[in-house]
């Protein structure tokens, strides 16, 4: 990950999650609690997943739990993720359990993409989910929910494998 002025800039410029809760979201913010003894930082519902964002510190105190919340709420596929304040780290965050080789940056007509570079078509299938939906996920998560330091922007991740001679 060779970063130039433009790319340190975007990727390690500072960023927030904003979303107002829904009735169900706080209904899980508290089972979360009650569950785990910490209260997320954020929680996203989007369709299938239920994305519980924590704070870096209690990340691996609450990953103890995952199991147990998985068996309890089966509809949908629960995701603990660190809240981070900036792009990068949350990038990788959403993709804890896989090893990601290189990601790399294209901006065209004030649309940035991230490519995010696998080594194993497994490890790329893991990270776009089945039918696409994990990675659309990411993506609209980014898209509706982050806010940056400076200008709201467009950002689409695409996954793809590298071949290493």
């Amino acid at each position: 990950m060779n970063f130039g002025n433009e790319k340190k800039f975007f990727f390690f410029q500072k960023i927030s999650i904003k979303k107002q809760f829904s009735n169900l979201e706080i209904g899980l913010y508290q089972y979360f609690f009650n569950k785990t003894g910490i209260y997320p930082k954020n929680i996203i519902i989007y369709h299938d997943f239920i994305f519980f964002f924590v704070s870096n510190q209690d990340f691996f105190l609450i990953y103890k739990h995952l199991t147990s919340i998985r068996r309890e709420i089966i509809k949908k596929k629960i995701l603990i993720v660190r809240d981070e304040n900036s792009l990068i780290t949350l990038l990788f965050s959403f993709f804890p359990d896989i090893y990601i080789h290189d990601i790399a940056f294209e901006k065209s007509d004030g649309k940035y993409q991230i490519i995010i570079s696998f080594l194993s078509f497994e490890e790329r299938n893991i990270a776009i989910g089945k039918n696409g939906k994990y990675i659309k996920a990411v993506n609209d998560i980014i898209n509706k929910y982050i806010t940056f330091q400076k200008d709201k922007v467009s950002i689409r991740i695409k996954c793809n494998v590298v071949y290493l001679d």
